[in-house]
């Protein structure tokens, strides 16, 4: 049916929106309900009605129209978007004293007296994708999943299958509901039942089968799988919307606006309960994770009252008013087959019993770490034992205990190597050290190895196509080198090439040798495509932020937050390795005042001056830096407040606040929080029985403020 040619606008828009509104309930029928009640001709028919009527209106397309969502040609990739705010991850207890530690750390935090209690909210920990949806004028306009937290992948068209489009009621204008999609027991089983019939690998478990479903590249495959989802919370929101006092008001705004709840909300046990009664709804829902009807791990618990939760903040990458309390690990029974040793960046040499496969938990395990010689003495692992292994917080394998019953005869206790095996060099233990490193430094090829993965891993340089086997790979033929090598391979494609095509055929006859049968050369799809990504993917990398720079070059000791702290309180690159070459070259004050930055200490200051002092690793620094654009430290939006890049320093008792708030707090405004006084320090924060830091400000002529005047310099 042809639109006519003089359809006026007003006709145009109404005539839209009914072949919409009908486009998207057979959508819902044929891909949702498996149940079309017209022809294919009769719906593309609908489908031309409408991109033509559009097409000679371009003013009337929404974002929401059916032409705009699913049904589209498949996205040939992902591209990654920024969450318009961090999609933080938890931190974890796997016990009741855990989560008693971390109600009274939350107690301690907001300076509440000892009978003084705190409201939590308590949801299951539903085991599936995270993802962050946006909506505008109450339209879907993009979806994403976690990825680092920072940026999440685009999965709009595929959320779009399960999500609303469209909201009802009286919604923000922008709004961003954070949930998690997952698949239900039944509906798994169904779908790996339907792939059997048709011959296609089966999913390990349910998780996976839900992120896979939500990844996949065509949205009309999405729409085919049996995908729930449900709402926990926000992101970015409007001024025009009037938050309520708790957490539960938003999630009921959430259901009113068209959204699902998390199973068993609306519940007051749920929405609102003391600590002991969260810990006995744990005991109920530990007793009943059998009968639920899809797969969690564990329950969230949050600090309902949201003004309290602004106070808390965050630490690192996750918040302080939340954690995850996972279930009890699920167990299995199998055999030690040998035991390896792995090598990591920085020299630790780390016993890995490799084992019968066995089925813990849904996934098939075949190693188990076991972390270090004197866990394998205590314990008395042997190759041949028969032994107990389970997924510490349903990720990590390791083993519980030895069935010394069934132990074989001539068994003898494993000797752990005193040499390296991948150099030779001898293998130390420092006193007061649990692990025993390799000496051998970078003439190591194991921790070289181990360096490079780090440094392109996710939360580093996150450079993607160097994986495993191509680093081990370009490192064997001397490709790759050090961390700085990666940015000169754009001029070694040819050798690259040959490289990888060696090395894709002897995998292909291990393969082959494997299974009994001859080695048959076979036309493989050429490898300049991957090269091609893999060098766009290098090049998009040159730009980097200080912060994760310094968590990349995989100095010890040095984590994602303690490079987070270096990066703010130096701000540039220049300024850090400056000050880092002062303290190795014996000045006081850089020293100093690398010692006072808060979360600093001995042992940091150490292994930053070991780094600095090794010429090889300078020389990587000023490839590095002819290499890369490194930006400075970004603070939050905070970062025009009047404290902002002033070092502070709090000492005594505060009248209100306690110390690790007063910290948070101006941490969060952009301040360099101090735990020494030096000349660099801007505020001295006093409280009562102020000691030595109060004399050395005076007598360094520093600002000295009480706790009122803080709260005002601040605008509290």
């Amino acid at each position: 049916m042809q639109p006519k040619e003089n359809t006026s606008r007003s006709d145009a828009a109404r005539d839209i929106a009914e072949l919409s509104e009908q486009i998207r309930a057979h959508d819902a029928l044929y891909y949702q309900k498996d149940a079309p009640i017209i022809s294919d001709a009769e719906y593309d028919a609908l489908r031309r009605r409408l991109e033509q009527l559009e097409a000679a209106h371009p003013d009337l397309i929404k974002p929401d129209s059916p032409t705009q969502k699913v049904g589209a040609a498949p996205v040939e990739t992902f591209s990654k978007v920024k969450h318009s705010t961090p999609m933080l991850s938890l931190n974890n207890a796997f016990s009741e004293e855990e989560v008693r530690e971390w109600d009274a750390r939350v107690r301690k935090f907001l300076n509440l007296q000892d009978q003084e209690r705190v409201l939590y909210v308590c949801e299951q920990k539903i085991d599936g994708l995270s993802f962050s949806a946006r909506y505008e004028s109450g339209n879907l306009v993009l979806g994403l999943t976690r990825g680092d937290g920072e940026f999440g992948e685009n999965v709009t068209k595929n959320l779009a299958t399960v999500l609303p489009q469209s909201l009802k009621g009286n919604f923000p204008a922008i709004l961003e509901v954070r949930g998690e999609v997952y698949m239900t027991h039944e509906g798994f089983r169904e779908l790996n039942a339907e792939r059997e019939k048709v011959g296609e690998a089966l999913f390990a478990n349910a998780r996976n089968a839900a992120a896979g479903s939500l990844r996949q590249l065509d949205s009309k495959i999405t729409a085919q799988r049996p995908l729930r989802y449900f709402v926990y919370g926000w992101g970015e929101l409007s001024h025009d919307y009037r938050m309520g006092k708790y957490h539960g008001s938003f999630i009921a705004d959430a259901y009113n606006w068209g959204f699902k709840y998390v199973p068993e909300y609306p519940n007051k046990q749920l929405v609102g309960a003391f600590i002991e009664d969260i810990l006995k709804y744990y005991q109920k829902m530990l007793n009943d994770r059998d009968d639920i009807k899809h797969d969690i791990d564990g329950l969230v618990y949050k600090v309902s009252d949201l003004a309290w939760r602004e106070r808390l903040g965050t630490v690192a990458r996750a918040p302080r008013w939340a954690i995850a309390h996972k279930f009890p690990a699920e167990q299995a029974i199998t055999t030690v087959e040998g035991i390896d040793i792995q090598v990591g960046r920085t020299g630790a040499l780390t016993p890995v019993a490799r084992l019968a496969p066995v089925n813990v938990g849904g996934v098939v395990v075949s190693n188990a770490t076991l972390h270090n010689e004197d866990e394998i003495a205590r314990k008395d692992i042997r190759v041949g034992d028969t032994v107990v292994i389970q997924r510490a917080g349903d990720v990590i394998p390791q083993v519980v205990e030895v069935k010394k019953d069934k132990r074989p005869a001539h068994s003898q206790a494993y000797e752990f190597p005193k040499t390296c095996p991948a150099c030779g060099s001898h293998a130390e233990r420092e006193e007061g050290e649990v692990a025993r490193r390799c000496t051998g430094g970078l003439i190591c090829p194991a921790q070289r190895v181990e360096r490079l993965r780090h440094f392109v891993s996710r939360n580093a340089m996150d450079i993607e196509g160097l994986g495993d086997v191509i680093i081990e790979t370009l490192f064997d033929k001397g490709l790759l080198k050090d961390p700085s090598s990666i940015f000169h391979l754009h001029g070694l494609v040819a050798e690259v090439k040959a490289a990888l095509a060696q090395r894709r055929r002897e995998l292909a006859e291990a393969r082959a040798k494997a299974k009994g049968k001859e080695y048959e050369a076979k036309k493989t799809k050429d490898s300049d495509t991957l090269i091609q990504n893999l060098l766009a993917s290098i090049e998009d990398k040159r730009t980097v932020g200080l912060a994760r720079l310094i968590y990349a070059l995989g100095i010890r000791h040095i984590g994602e937050e303690t490079a987070r702290l270096l990066a703010k309180h130096y701000h540039n690159f220049h300024d850090w390795r400056e000050a880092m070459t002062n303290t190795l070259q014996g000045d006081g004050d850089a020293a100093h005042e690398l010692e006072a930055i808060d979360g600093i200490g001995p042992t940091v200051v150490a292994t930053l001056k070991g780094f600095f002092a090794e010429p090889h690793n300078g020389k990587l620094l000023d490839v590095l830096a002819k290499e890369l654009t490194i930006m400075p430290y970004e603070q939050s939006a905070a970062s025009g407040s009047p404290v902002a890049g002033k070092t502070v320093v709090f000492t005594g008792t505060l009248p209100t606040l306690g110390r690790n708030e007063a910290k948070a707090q101006a941490d969060a405004l952009g301040a360099k929080v101090a735990d020494a006084v030096s000349k660099k320090t801007d505020y001295l924060v006093a409280g009562e029985a102020a000691g030595s830091k109060l004399k050395a400000a005076q007598a360094l002529g520093i600002t000295i403020l009480n706790e009122e005047e803080w709260l005002k310099l601040i605008g509290r």
